[in-house]
């Protein structure tokens, strides 16, 4: 299998928020990898593996980052792959690593999702591959579907709570 998107954390501290995008992509069947590479401590390795990405059938990178969150924008400067940062909350409540992905230079973009939000970032991923993938932008559909399935059977269920007062 090769995989079609990268998830990239800064240390394996990061895993339970980016474990999030894994499962994601496991379940609708979509090959991955997942590794820790540091912009602060592994240079070398960050620069070529975002030098490397496309070659090797990447289309999407997810990086996820916490404090000040360099890892997504050093690997955009050196790639022209789709870059989605994970801002981790780590210290700040998050703030400062969301600022730090989100207020990238001219030129070098960085999608930003929510702090913690590894799992949008993995559907946004899969959005951008399903353009071009009718098999891919079918499960999608399929699993916002069942987004809307858990609201309606959420609902089913709070109509059963009943209170003096609450009137539907």
């Amino acid at each position: 299998m090769t995989p079609q998107v990268s998830i990239i954390m800064g240390s394996t501290s990061d895993l339970p928020v980016m474990e999030k995008a894994a499962a994601f992509f496991e379940s609708l069947e979509i090959p991955f990898e997942i590794n820790a590479l540091s912009a602060h401590r592994t240079p070398d390795a960050v620069e070529k593996f975002a030098r490397e990405a496309s070659d090797r059938g990447i289309k999407v990178i997810i990086a996820g980052a916490g404090m000040a969150a360099h890892l997504p924008g050093v690997i955009a400067a050196m790639t022209p792959l789709p870059i989605i940062g994970v801002p981790i909350k780590a210290s700040l409540d998050g703030m400062d690593a969301l600022l730090a992905i989100v207020q990238m230079p001219p030129g070098i973009p960085v999608a930003t999702v929510a702090i913690n939000g590894a799992l949008n970032a993995a559907i946004l991923a899969t959005q951008m591959m399903a353009t071009g993938d009718a098999v891919l932008f079918d499960k999608l559909i399929k699993y916002k579907g069942e987004l809307k399935g858990k609201i309606v059977k959420a609902n089913e269920e709070l109509s059963k709570i009943s209170y003096k007062f609450k009137t539907n």
